[in-house]
């Protein structure tokens, strides 16, 4: 008899654990790969691994199952718990085969996501070439492609690795469109796929792989095809006219693409006051849609219920950072100003943004503890000193300075003269438009 399915925990994998899973479910990889696994030992493989909160583990543990869920609660496949193993911050990484429960319909280019088997259907793997690709295809990279089938007498499968992080300089929809335009410039049979194949990293050897990218992507391309041409990892060359027409409209220039301009620093050092006054300025010139996400505020309408421990501010932080990542995607302006005191989470938004296509500018307003205090308009320094307040940032609890933002003191610096100083910077990034050079 069948255990209920209320019985048995439920865990949404991150974005990057949910594309090896579309690839374990659709038996994507080449040799076969059951599922997720210890990374101790599993060689190649050691990068498909599964990691979950401790409360997770332990119930999947004593089931011995856990059933893997999208971020709107729909069953995708079960995992057989088999092992675990230790991974940081107290989490636990789970080992066992997946077993698909319902097969994903959606999704931009969802007729392209072919498996492997239905590929071979009307294709035998012994007559493809497998090609991996990761950015818009140039004129050298066609023409060798096109030498490469021909010269071989097979046909071209350009395979769209558009998983989590993986698309180099475009959307993973662009890339795909992008390589359907270039399979029509190779041969009139070249048939693309996509995949969900995400970045592992790409800058650090992996067992004799130059990379765990380079591991995954010829696992994969292995899966569709008996033959692999690997493209260089840097474009070469120009870009065709309709591939660049497609990458222009995908990633306009920096004036009319999304941006996130987030500034962070402690209570009382002025950001919020910044923030709204660039909001103003940009507001003022006209010609960008503009969106304030203040710390405060967001509180209010976004994150209310949550407290001020550790993990309710990174909650909120994460929170913002999605917001903003969403105005960035269609091309706006977002203003965010939380204290986000820790390194990891500023990078968690950087992360989100980029992936969405907008560009991240972060400011860090170092005016010293001190003139903070000294300000201290709410009397929040008075009572975390008295210890009224737990885990104040500053006080008692750290704040991490960035390394790679702007940095601005506001003691001995009025507001606008700040701001100007923002501007200019927005201008010469080619995030705003210099307004002396309008009409």
């Amino acid at each position: 008899m069948p255990e209920p399915p209320d019985s048995i925990a439920q865990w949404t994998p991150s974005p990057r654990e949910l594309d090896d899973l579309d690839l374990l479910v659709n038996s994507a990889f080449a040799p076969p790969l059951p599922g997720f696994v210890d990374p101790r030992t599993a060689g190649d493989a050691a990068p498909i691994t599964l990691v979950v909160s401790s409360e997770a583990a332990e119930l999947a543990l004593s089931s011995k199952q856990l059933d893997l869920v999208d971020p709107e609660g729909a069953p995708l496949a079960r995992l057989a718990v088999t092992g675990s193993w230790p991974s940081t911050q107290g989490r636990i990484g789970l080992v066992g085969a997946v077993h698909e429960l319902a097969t994903n319909e959606f999704g931009p280019f969802r007729r392209l996501r072919l498996t492997p088997a239905q590929l071979h259907a009307s294709f035998p793997a012994d007559g493809l070439l497998a090609v991996p690709v990761t950015r818009p295809l140039t004129t050298a990279d066609i023409e060798s492609i096109s030498k490469a089938a021909g010269d071989a007498g097979l046909t071209a499968v350009l395979i769209a690795c558009i998983g989590d992080g993986m698309p180099q300089g475009v959307s993973g929809p662009a890339l795909v469109r992008t390589t359907i335009a270039a399979a029509s410039l190779i041969t009139p049979n070249a048939h693309v796929v996509a995949a969900a194949v995400a970045d592992h990293g790409g800058d650090k050897p992996h067992g004799k792989w130059r990379s765990a990218n380079d591991w995954l992507v010829s696992a994969v391309a292995q899966a569709y095809a008996s033959t692999t041409l690997f493209l260089p990892a840097e474009s070469h060359g120009d870009l065709p006219a309709d591939i660049e027409a497609l990458v222009t409209k995908d990633r306009p220039p920096r004036d009319r693409q999304g941006v996130v301009v987030f500034f962070t620093g402690l209570s009382g050092s002025g950001k919020s006051t910044l923030a709204r006054a660039l909001v103003d300025r940009v507001l003022e010139q006209g010609d960008r849609t503009i969106t304030s996400l203040d710390g405060d505020v967001v509180r209010h309408h976004l994150s209310k219920g949550l407290g001020f421990s550790r993990e309710d501010r990174e909650t909120n932080i994460t929170r913002i950072g999605f917001v903003a990542a969403e105005i960035a995607r269609h091309g706006g302006v977002a203003v965010c100003s939380p204290i986000a005191p820790f390194e990891s989470t500023r990078a968690t938004v950087r992360r989100m943004v980029e992936q969405a296509g907008g560009g991240f500018v972060l400011i860090h307003v170092a005016t010293p503890l001190e003139e903070c205090e000294r300000r201290d308009r709410k009397g929040l320094y008075a009572r975390a000193r008295a210890g009224q307040i737990p885990d104040f940032t500053g006080i008692s609890s750290p704040y991490e300075e960035p390394v790679d933002a702007i940095r601005i003191d506001t003691t001995q610096v009025d507001i606008q003269s700040c701001v100007d100083q923002l501007m200019n910077q927005l201008v010469s990034e080619g995030w705003l438009r210099n307004p002396g050079l309008e009409g």
